[in-house]
């Protein structure tokens, strides 16, 4: 018999244990089990994957993960409510869920993967998602230990990160995503498919780290884009002024000096970065 037939319902294990969703927690959870299955299969085949899950609440992705053939499935969980609903599903497949009590946010679970292929797939609780983003495209070294990111966001925050230049979306955290990885909005969720429901649709978005990015030094990008989007309705030669010579740097970089923030695609920012780099001053 597979252990994951006969699982009891997930309002089941809610109501066992106590487990309403806590706003200062970011949770809503998602219990529609075609949903959770249509967001393992956006993660493409599983088998040999060892999957990293963050917030997975009382463990309806987290099924659906194992379901779709996952090798081994790590989740984070901070809630303690969860941990323990999370640890019957462990106590049925033990050597495939790996159930960690710890916030995501300070953990490290590179240690926990012995080199093996690895994925993220996660339904983020939203008040550390984009945190929880930028912290993996920090990764180094690079290529990261992460082989995909198939995340789920507001939807306000996936356009954001595919957004291109002269959209009001594009912004830094579109740079910054869109320099190391190929970013792609997979399908939206209506806010009544979760619990409780949110005010806002929720869109799953998959990112696909690039093997050879743009060569730039990270936190060069970094200062950069901080301090052009910092002001991004000022042309760049007054918004770039506490880099130093501003004038300089975007001459060096083959850029208009009466451009604005979001006007500049991101080879621009790698170009302005490497000019920053060029002068030692990455550093804020």
């Amino acid at each position: 018999m597979d252990p994951l037939d006969d699982l009891p319902p997930l309002r089941d294990v809610i109501r066992r244990h106590a487990l309403a969703a806590r706003k200062s927690l970011g949770q809503n959870f998602l219990l529609d089990l075609n949903l959770t299955g249509r967001i393992a299969r956006a993660a493409g085949p599983l088998a040999g994957v060892t999957v990293v899950e963050v917030g997975p609440g009382p463990g309806g992705l987290t099924r659906a993960l194992l379901a779709e053939g996952a090798t081994r499935v790590v989740a984070i969980e901070r809630d303690a409510r969860a941990v323990a609903a999370l640890g019957e599903l462990a106590a049925r497949c033990p050597d495939r869920l790996t159930v960690v009590a710890a916030d995501a946010l300070g953990f490290d679970v590179a240690p926990l993967l012995a080199g093996a292929p690895a994925r993220v797939v996660a339904n983020l609780p939203y008040n550390i998602a984009t945190a929880l983003l930028v912290g993996w495209l920090q990764a180094e070294p690079w290529p990261p230990w992460y082989d995909m990111l198939v995340l789920m966001f507001q939807r306000e925050v996936a356009e954001r990160i595919v957004a291109t230049p002269g959209t009001k979306s594009y912004g830094r955290l579109s740079v910054l995503a869109q320099w190391r990885t190929a970013p792609n909005l997979m399908f939206d969720i209506a806010p009544r498919a979760f619990v409780p429901p949110p005010k806002v649709t929720s869109t799953l978005v998959r990112l696909t780290p690039r093997p050879d990015p743009l060569p730039c030094e990270r936190r060069a990008l970094e200062r950069v884009t901080a301090v052009a989007f910092g002001q991004r309705r000022k042309m760049l030669r007054q918004s770039l002024k506490p880099l130093g010579d501003a004038s300089a740097l975007l001459g060096e970089a083959g850029l208009a000096p009466q451009a604005r923030a979001e006007e500049i695609p991101v080879e621009g920012y790698v170009a302005l970065a490497r000019a920053l780099a060029r002068r030692g001053a990455a550093a804020p």
